[in-house]
């Protein structure tokens, strides 16, 4: 089987409690992610290349669906080629990996871009994605094995909704792009040395009426006098 997609908007009116921005029907962005998969014996190799974001995502998902039923192991995804990953992209992996646990299959990602790599360690999903000694061996490692890797994933996917009502917050509060607000995020994460599922509830419980606590008040700050500089 091979197959090459090249993203496209899968729906112009996005959802906003994702976070992101609805748009003219009209609107048609610019072409940003080429995915293209090949079988390899019972596993099948999934390569992309450019960004992955809310527009480009949904063909992403696609293409790893149809790679996953149509493959008898499971499917390995090669992201070396891409530049910049986002939460909707996070997303769609989780949710093609909760898939294959489901079917006995695997879904392992290769990753060297230091921004993907970035994205996965703060969103604690390092584990559940990336290959182990185990990967290409559905049902190895033992019954703890699979209930470890299944809590893994659960709480992986968990923390996600939190991450996209605190960048749908930013992008409302400050009239930033989803791109923008990710930064924010990922920049007062990794300054204030808070866990991004942390940061999120506390960005959650301002819409409430309480206080950024010090000193995370002060690194926002900072990041959105930053990254609010950048082109939208």
């Amino acid at each position: 089987m091979s197959d090459q997609v090249t993203a496209l908007p899968d729906d112009p009116e996005l959802c906003i409690d994702c976070g992101a921005e609805r748009r003219p029907a009209s609107y048609v962005p610019p072409l940003s992610l080429t995915v293209h998969s090949d079988s390899h014996g019972r596993h099948t190799l999934v390569t992309a290349s450019g960004e992955i974001d809310f527009d480009s995502s949904p063909a992403l998902g696609q293409v790893l669906q149809d790679a996953l039923d149509h493959s008898a192991d499971g499917v390995d995804v090669d992201l070396a080629q891409i530049t910049f990953c986002d939460c909707s992209g996070l997303d769609i992996l989780l949710h093609v990996r909760s898939r294959a646990r489901e079917a006995a299959k695997t879904l392992t990602v290769r990753v060297s871009n230091p921004a993907v790599l970035r994205l996965f360690q703060l969103t604690g999903t390092t584990d559940v994605l990336t290959p182990t000694d185990t990967a290409h061996t559905p049902g190895t490692g033992g019954v703890e094995g699979i209930q470890a890797e299944n809590g893994q994933l659960r709480r992986a996917m968990q923390t996600r909704p939190a991450i996209d009502i605190a960048r749908g917050i930013l992008m409302a509060s400050y009239s930033i792009s989803a791109e923008q607000a990710w930064n924010v995020l990922v920049s007062t994460s990794q300054n204030s040395n808070t866990k991004l599922h942390l940061l999120a509830e506390t960005l959650m419980n301002t819409v409430h009426g309480e206080n950024l606590p010090e000193p995370i008040a002060g690194h926002l700050a900072k990041a959105l006098q930053e990254h609010r500089s950048q082109p939208l």
